[in-house]
């Protein structure tokens, strides 16, 4: 008979590892794993220097964060192990964060925090002090296929839902992982903090990207890329010079805000070129975007990613973490693959993660998703036509 986590054997012979942040989620996960009878290890990642963060309202991760992991470990009885992965999270995360703005992108650190960091070499400590699992305090879940593999769902609280964070997981990973606050709501995780009586039942939620401590991205891009801080000009969608920036980096498609320009309608960053230093602003139309280039594609649907797509494959696509899935089509296409989307979205931006769903809502299962490459949107011109731009094709380097 298998027990709550689809293993075979009794709890108190299955050892778990369970990524501790500091947070309400983790404690409350390692709270109820321990209550079930399993040998609970619990791990927290000292990911940066985080002395400038230590008190910093929306930070993770940071000192204290340390310090409310350590205190819910002694509390539930369970050894607890702080390690060092300062080198690791700088050169997969901080460093490729940087790149990514430097090269016109809009990245999203915290999806290659859990592929490289999380799900990579926490994954494999976890194999390496006997675990048979590594539980999260992630907001999805996961089920046993007939096959006995896993699927990746999204979490019962919609709002809370971290799918999105997560498309990169792969098979392997995820037959080793286990998310037990997958069918749970926010207000019943602290009620359950407040039962097994956690200090931080009702800490405040982390916010903002972790290794920036003051809350301006641009301070990291700038030490680390100071060539994306260059000035340059903002120009119309005929090349008109409107104003100057103040490097690239301080913009992301689809922002209307802060662009310091007077124009007679709103205007917004339509593209990013990164070898002129332009920022190209258009009217809001010209953000319409209905075919996405992919790289770096996760599948964790059924089959071979290529058999599925053979024909075209129709399902709902989240292009930013905020949005809904929209239907879509996904096609395989030289080489690559691009998504067509169906009724169109605004505001795509190179970086930014494609996210793969079998469903517009509920428990949709996720299949797997990619980097956005480059979209292709409608833009008209000041006489009215429409003609196709390219958003933006950054180059690293």
């Amino acid at each position: 008979m298998l027990n709550s986590l689809d293993l075979e054997g009794r709890p108190e012979d299955t050892r778990v590892v369970v990524a501790m942040s500091g947070g309400v989620d983790s404690s409350v996960t390692a709270a109820l794993l321990k209550s079930e009878g399993y040998d609970v290890v619990g791990i927290t990642l000292q990911l940066y220097d985080h002395g400038a963060a230590t008190h910093r309202k929306g930070a993770c991760c940071a000192g204290q964060d340390i310090h409310d992991a350590r205190n819910v470990a002694e509390r539930l009885g369970i050894p607890h192990y702080v390690l060092d992965y300062e080198d690791r999270f700088r050169a997969s995360v901080i460093d490729n964060f940087a790149a990514s703005y430097a090269s016109g992108e809009t990245p999203v650190p915290c999806i290659e925090c859990n592929r490289a960091i999380k799900f990579g070499d926490l994954l494999k400590t976890a194999r390496e002090l006997g675990a048979s699992v590594l539980a999260t305090g992630h907001y999805v879940a996961s089920r046993r296929l007939a096959d006995g593999s896993r699927a990746l769902t999204c979490a019962a609280d919609a709002d809370r839902d971290q799918s999105y964070f997560l498309f990169a997981t792969t098979r392997e990973q995820l037959d080793y992982l286990r998310f037990p606050l997958g069918d749970m709501t926010k207000p019943e995780v602290r009620e359950l903090a407040r039962r097994f009586g956690l200090e931080v039942a009702d800490k405040h939620d982390s916010q903002d990207i972790c290794f920036v401590p003051t809350g301006r991205y641009t301070d990291i891009i700038g030490k680390l890329r100071p060539n994306a801080m260059e000035p340059g000009e903002i120009v119309d969608l005929d090349g008109r010079v409107l104003g100057a920036h103040q490097g690239i980096a301080n913009y992301t498609i689809g922002q209307r805000k802060g662009l310091g320009i007077a124009a007679g309608a709103p205007l917004y960053v339509v593209k990013l070129d990164v070898a002129t230093r332009r920022v190209v602003v258009g009217p809001r139309e010209a953000l319409r975007t209905h075919r996405i280039t992919l790289r770096e594609v996760n599948w964790i649907g059924d089959g071979a990613l290529d058999a599925a797509v053979r024909d075209g494959l129709e399902l709902f696509v989240r292009v930013r973490s905020t949005r809904p899935p929209q239907p879509a089509w996904l096609r395989g296409a030289n080489g690559h693959y691009e998504v067509e989307l169906v009724g169109g979205e605004e505001g795509v931006s190179p970086g930014q993660a494609c996210v793969f769903y079998d469903a517009a809502s509920g428990r949709a299962r996720v299949l797997g998703g990619g980097f956005i490459q480059s979209a292709v949107a409608e833009s008209s011109s000041a006489r009215g036509a429409v003609r196709p731009q390219r958003v933006a094709e950054p180059v690293r380097g």
